[in-house]
């Protein structure tokens, strides 16, 4: 190492004062362009000597990574941020000017949420608008999910989903159609949509477990879609009404979804699986419990089972599994819980299936956050 430097210096030293000393022989009277040259070869022998010192090199690293992080922090920073506003959603609830003259409005409780126009608007504030969520087009939705496989997994709550995540993508006579086959009682439903190359998968699933067989399946058949939609609890809360059970569920699909599906250990998009072939990993979305408004529950068995109290205790499994991001889980939570609340009682007819505005709010919500976690905009 030291006879490298000697040789390094002794070279600066030729390169250095042999040109300085002919220039200052010849252009003695011109003192500019004397100093100028010897800057240019001053500056010139540094960049070579600069590898001979490793404590040089090394500051210059550091300075430059320092920086480089400095950067990469504040994206990631003014990302989770705005992952964590994406809720921040503001309703307006009035009595409909237009009523629908095919229905009986005269038996008709006038609290029918169809005697409502509702819509909804993310809060006007700084750290909102800073993030500049949008209301997708069709055509944004189309690029955005062009390609796709999606599945949307659970009970009626995810019907309704996916539903609302169709109609950005058809037109309202498709809609319809899809509509009738999509809510068969007890049915999985499948559509290509042709115009994007987006297939959607509706899959029952009405409890936790039926969810964790889904996992498996893709793990057995080494088949992954990119974009997952999952959501259980209501079936459990009336059928088995058993709140510790639900959350022991939770945590073995939490366990199966991290085993299982190749998810880096960030939760990031392009995690390994086992072996050295690398596999694409879901987009992972947690479909929260709707808002229940006990006295509007449409049968006896429903409002003594699916109290306030009940579904605080689920809620309370659902944190404690970590099966959520934000408790270091692989699934980013759809809050429909708060969306419904923040609606309110006329949004819903029987007190547990809210309009389908709030879950097309809970659709761009999850849209927004494919946009974030890609880092791109429309």
């Amino acid at each position: 190492m030291l006879g490298a430097v000697q040789l390094g210096l002794l070279a600066a030293c030729v390169v250095l004062f042999v040109p300085m000393g002919m220039a200052g022989w010849h252009l003695s009277r011109n003192k500019v362009l004397f100093f100028s040259g010897a800057l240019f070869i001053t500056l010139a022998v540094g960049v070579h000597l600069t590898p001979y010192f490793p404590s040089v090199s090394d500051f210059v690293t550091s300075v430059s990574s320092s920086s480089s992080f400095s950067s990469v922090d504040v994206v990631v920073d003014d990302r989770d941020s705005c992952v964590s506003l994406l809720h921040e959603i503001d309703w307006d609830v009035r009595p409909s000017r237009v009523l629908d003259p095919s229905l009986n409005y005269n038996n008709n409780n006038n609290n029918n949420s169809v005697n409502y126009d509702k819509s909804w608007s993310w809060m006007r504030s700084g750290s909102v608008d800073s993030c500049e969520f949008q209301r997708l087009k069709r055509h944004d939705v189309s690029d955005l999910l062009n390609g796709s496989w999606v599945m949307v997994a659970g009970d009626s709550q995810a019907r309704i989903f996916a539903l609302s995540l169709l109609s950005l993508v058809l037109d309202s006579d498709r809609v319809e159609s899809v509509r009738g086959s999509l809510f068969k009682r007890h049915s999985n439903y499948h559509i290509v949509v042709d115009e994007m190359g987006m297939k959607l998968d509706f899959i029952w699933a009405p409890y936790v477990t039926n969810l964790t067989n889904l996992v498996m399946e893709f793990k057995q058949n080494h088949v992954y879609p990119d974009l997952l939609v999952m959501g259980s609890g209501l079936w459990h809360m009336l059928h088995f009404t058993n709140a510790s059970d639900y959350g022991v569920s939770l945590g073995i699909l939490r366990s199966s979804v991290t085993s299982l599906m190749p998810i880096s250990p960030d939760f990031g998009t392009d995690g390994p699986v086992t072996g050295s072939v690398s596999v694409r990993s879901p987009h992972l979305f947690w479909l929260g419990m709707p808002t229940l408004i006990n006295s509007m529950l449409n049968t006896q068995e429903k409002r003594e089972k699916m109290t306030d109290l009940m579904r605080d205790e689920y809620e309370r499994e659902v944190k404690r599994s970590n099966i959520l991001r934000q408790f270091g889980g692989p699934f980013q939570l759809l809050d429909i819980g708060s969306l419904s609340w923040n609606c309110g009682i006329r949004c819903t007819d029987d007190g547990m299936h809210y309009d389908g505005v709030v879950y097309e709010a809970g659709v761009h919500i999850m849209l927004n956050a494919l946009l974030i976690e890609s880092h791109q905009k429309l």
